[in-house]
């Protein structure tokens, strides 16, 4: 008797739940409905204040998020962004670009050391992510000396389905009032195909990724923490970007850390050798891991 109520307050429990966090889809009457809730919008995740004092060590490293590997699906899928799964559903490039378009995001720069002749305005992305150029048709007719019309022109664009990588660059550092190693992110950069490669095999295409931008990552958070990520385990339960970012709940790899020899990435020094790269990137990663046990062994 005492475990069959049990389990009926957690199936209560349960349904009240779902039914808050489903965004009205079970209070809906129409499907216009759906989705509507009172507060959209959620805080990023507090950061405590860290004293330049208590900072022991730091290292800062550049990695990156393959889009291939299943853990990293929730930032690459939508795919499309056509509302018909949810207007609020994006993926994380689509989040970036329509908030740098809004206006919400403009620390944007051109490289992941964020100098201030590098930095980017929206007009600036338009050549990096759109070209548009004369089909074979439109060159035969151009060379024939006819009238060239907008028909004519190939048009091409990167849009979510185009990003492979992220690139990211932040900071792990060991908080000595705390006792123990932390990690800040500082920027993030979306990598895709060359826009002139477009055209091209795929091959090719895989040849010349670019990171498009990079996003300085303290001034994004508003953003990111207003979109929600699908939860694959509980659809209940979605999870902001700001979140998902913050508690590294991705799988990266480590390209490049800071070092005297002008920051060069793993590649420069290893060459064509992807395991051995792989191995190298184990090991700075190994090394951050372990500095923290070392700091209460020795």
């Amino acid at each position: 008797m005492r475990k069959g109520f049990f389990i009926l307050l957690l199936i209560l429990s349960l349904n009240f739940h779902y039914g808050w966090t489903q965004s009205n889809l079970l209070n809906a009457k129409v499907p216009q409905e759906v989705g509507i809730q009172e507060d959209e919008n959620s805080s990023p995740v507090a950061y405590g204040y860290v004293d330049d004092r208590d900072i022991l060590w730091q290292k800062t490293i550049w990695e990156i998020i393959n889009l291939n590997e299943r853990i990293n699906f929730p930032y690459y899928y939508p795919t499309i962004n056509n509302g018909f799964l949810s207007e609020s559903r994006k993926s994380l490039f689509r989040v970036l670009y329509d908030n740098i378009k809004e206006g919400n995001i403009t620390e944007i720069y051109s490289s992941s050391y964020f100098n201030d002749n590098e930095k980017l305005t929206f007009e600036d992305l338009g050549e990096k992510l759109m070209m548009r150029n004369l089909s074979p048709e439109g060159i035969e007719k151009s060379n024939a000396g006819e009238e060239v019309t907008d028909n004519d022109y190939n048009e091409f664009t990167i849009e979510s389905d185009k990003i492979e990588q992220y690139l990211i660059k932040g900071t792990w550092y060991f908080d000595k009032r705390l006792g123990e190693l932390k990690y800040r992110l500082f920027g993030i950069a979306p990598v895709a195909p060359d826009v002139s490669s477009l055209s091209e095999s795929k091959k090719e295409q895989k040849d010349a990724l670019v990171p498009l931008f990079w996003v300085w990552f303290p001034d994004a958070r508003e953003s990111l923490a207003n979109n929600k990520v699908f939860n694959s385990k509980n659809s209940s339960q979605p999870i902001t970007f700001d979140h998902m970012l913050n508690s590294r709940r991705f799988n990266a790899t480590i390209y490049k850390e800071e070092n005297v020899y002008e920051d060069r990435e793993v590649r420069e020094y290893i060459y064509e050798d992807a395991l051995r790269q792989l191995l190298e990137s184990e090991k700075i990663k190994s090394l951050i891991r372990d500095f923290e046990q070392d700091m209460w062994s020795n």
